[in-house]
């Protein structure tokens, strides 16, 4: 059985353009998962934008001035979506979430956002950089524009433990390696013994917050990684398609969980639980 899918957005993320929630529920039916969390977006943080950089038309009326803000989540939609959902496929077990994005920046609009929500699985990540000039903050791939690749990682790793030592109000910390989604293409090829220092701090930090490590598989996570975690004494970890849209849903998992399996983490008698150090 493959593991449950503990990060998943639908139309009710506001950049899951082809994101359905019923069409994930009927994948995941067809997959054999045992369960999905719809862990929808909560971004606070205004990001500004490259100079000529296109968006797609849907979100222009998110623009103003080259910034763009992104909108509230619809809680009223997303909870009446997935009480449909839940009464459509009671054989599979269907999760609430919200994934926040750096939530240590924005403690008043989070806390208010978690006392309403009473979610079942609670993310928390960063996936923004302050502007090279300070003005402002951008998309952390932007940074690859005015900075070297191993600078970027460096600092959204330092973020990572701020978020955690800020925060304590949730359960995973999704995508340790997201900038590595963008690493460029014409440098040198992205290597995490290059970073093990901070990884082991992000990790070491994560471990003594008793908190639970994503193993997103957009970009599968380095073994490497869940090596270090362990030695660090991470307990537990949890597996992520991180799909914005239906086809991506438990994209890699037979990889990854052979993967987790040989870095010493087991599944649980429950299929619905986290996996856990053997």
């Amino acid at each position: 059985m493959l593991p449950p899918d503990s990060h998943v957005h639908s139309q009710w993320s506001w950049d899951a353009l082809a994101g359905s929630m019923e069409r994930t529920c009927l994948r995941a039916v067809e997959l054999g998962l045992p369960s999905v969390a719809f862990t929808e977006h909560a971004d606070f943080t205004p990001w500004t934008l490259r100079p000529g950089e296109v968006v797609p038309e849907v979100w222009q009326p998110l623009l103003a001035a080259g910034v763009l803000t992104p909108p509230p989540l619809d809680l009223h939609a997303y909870w009446n979506g997935l009480a449909s959902c839940r009464e459509r496929h009671p054989g599979l077990r269907i999760l609430s979430g919200v994934e926040l994005s750096e939530p240590h920046w924005h403690a008043s609009r989070v806390e208010r956002l978690l006392g309403s929500g009473g979610f079942e699985r609670v993310l928390a990540s960063v996936h923004s950089a302050p502007t090279a000039d300070g003005s402002g903050f951008t998309e952390v791939s932007a940074r690859y524009d005015d900075q070297l690749p191993a600078e970027v990682v460096r600092a959204y790793l330092a973020e990572t433990v701020r978020l955690i030592e800020q925060f304590d109000a949730f359960e995973i910390l999704a995508h340790i390696d997201y900038p590595v989604r963008y690493w460029p293409a014409d440098r040198k090829p992205y290597d995490p013994y290059d970073f093990e220092d901070e990884y082991r701090h992000v990790l070491r930090t994560l471990a003594a917050a008793d908190k639970v490590l994503e193993v997103n598989t957009r970009v599968p996570l380095h073994s490497q990684v869940l090596t270090w975690w362990r030695q660090e004494g991470g307990q537990a970890i949890s597996f992520a398609s991180d799909a914005h849209d239906p086809a991506t849903l438990g994209r890699g998992f037979s990889d990854a969980a052979q993967m987790a399996e040989a870095s010493g983490f087991r599944p649980s008698h429950d299929p619905h639980a986290f996996w856990s150090r053997g």
